[in-house]
């Protein structure tokens, strides 16, 4: 085991406050910081600390990946098939999906073959992997997720009692399915500046007579406070955005501290604000519908999509049976565990080996093996390759919270 110093990148969406204030550094830092990768992405590896120098962790990885992986070298091609970030959201993300394996795999290639550099702005696939992921609150976390159910939205806007939604409304009325979704979402990102500029404006002030009670809701059923507000709050960041009109087709959700959200293959989201810790496949591919600046490829956005209606996906912490507690999703390339430490218990048992990545978010933390040790701060990791058996941690001077990142499921 040995210490992990992540790669901290930083995005006009992060915040100067949440990142550094997880790491003991000064508030507020010099620019928005938005992640802090533990991982062996290409794009930025974290550092592994040994006998006092720093290498990759993908460095290390890839030159014995048989001792750093064990078994899942040979199922994940040598590679580390996760990567476990905190993310600190100050403002929204971009509304985005994340392809399939084989809309990855495709995706590349062609790329690939059309030269598209893998640096390009224009580049929708950096690698040929799909990216599920997962991200658990460490405090409140609002985001949008997922296609809400289209009776549910023929709902929200006849509350907002706009005139220019009621042919939308009828459209969904008529086809409350993932056929009339995709029908609505394609019109509506598609559609013409001159519509745009005239619709947007008309769905705004509704939101603002909503809020206000000037809509025509009986009192009492105020259910869609919380899309109303977003959409202003999108409006005001992303002025003239398709992707405003789009979040209003998405469900609005509010996750609590230890609290999850997983997102598979399609599924249209965006995260609004919050800290987190987020563990997905080993990718970064992204395609935007919106809300970004950033390059938008709306032909591929759409072969990604899907426009099947979901509930909130909220992933709530099951019990193991070892002290900790899991979050369970269909994901081979990775499983996130949480340990609760108190102060003054016994040693408890992280893993039976690697690989995985260990990171204290609150409270201080000692890991053992054998007889060696390593003290972890709030917001410091730890890598344990596959060669490293019986870890244990206990807390120090206080309780402590620690997240377990591993392959495939918990050991």
């Amino acid at each position: 085991m040995h210490e992990l110093v992540g790669a901290l990148r930083s995005y006009a969406w992060g915040s100067r406050t949440a990142l550094a204030q997880l790491c003991g550094r000064p508030v507020p830092s010099a620019h928005p910081e938005a992640e802090l990768w533990f991982g062996a992405h290409p794009a930025d590896p974290a550092h592994v600390r040994i006998d006092g120098d720093s290498r990759s962790l993908l460095e290390l990885v890839s030159a014995d990946p048989d001792r750093e992986l064990g078994a899942a070298a040979s199922e994940f091609g040598g590679r580390l098939p996760f990567l476990l970030k905190i993310l600190a959201a100050e403002e929204p993300l971009s509304l985005q999906a994340h392809p399939s394996s084989a809309q990855a795999r495709a995706g590349f290639e062609r790329e690939n073959r059309t030269r598209v550099p893998l640096d390009s702005p224009m580049r929708n696939y950096r690698d040929e992997n799909h990216k599920p992921e997962l991200v658990v609150a460490l405090d409140r976390f609002e985001a949008l997720a997922g296609f809400r159910d289209p009776r549910r939205t023929v709902e929200l806007f006849r509350a907002l009692d706009v005139p220019g939604l009621d042919p939308y409304a009828n459209l969904l009325a008529a086809q409350p399915d993932s056929a009339g979704l995709r029908t609505l979402f394609t019109t509506w990102i598609t559609l013409p500046h001159a519509a745009l500029s005239k619709l947007l404006p008309q769905v705004l002030d509704g939101c603002v007579q909503y809020l206000s009670g000037g809509a025509s809701l009986p009192k009492g059923r105020r259910e869609f406070v919380a899309e109303a507000r977003t959409a202003l709050e999108l409006a005001e960041a992303y002025p003239g955005d398709a992707g405003v009109l789009a979040a209003l087709l998405l469900n609005r959700l509010t996750l609590e501290p230890g609290q999850g959200l997983f997102l598979a293959a399609g599924n249209l989201h965006a995260y609004l604000r919050g800290l987190g810790i987020e563990i997905m496949a080993n990718s970064d591919n992204v395609l935007r519908g919106g809300l970004t600046p950033k390059h938008v490829d709306v032909p591929e956005l759409l072969r990604v999509l899907d426009f099947e209606p979901i509930d909130l996906p909220v992933v709530l912490p099951e019990p193991v049976g070892d002290g900790s507690v899991c979050y369970r999703t269909p994901a081979p390339e990775f499983a996130l565990r949480r340990f609760d430490l108190i102060e003054g218990s016994a040693q408890v048992p992280l893993t039976a080996a690697g690989p995985g990545i260990v990171l204290c978010t609150s409270g201080s933390v000692r890991l053992l093996h054998g007889s060696s040790q390593l003290v972890l701060e709030r917001g410091a990791a730890a890598w344990i390759s596959a060669a490293d058996t019986d870890i244990r941690a206990q807390a120090v001077d206080g309780n402590a919270q620690l997240f377990c990142a591993c392959v495939g499921g918990p050991n």
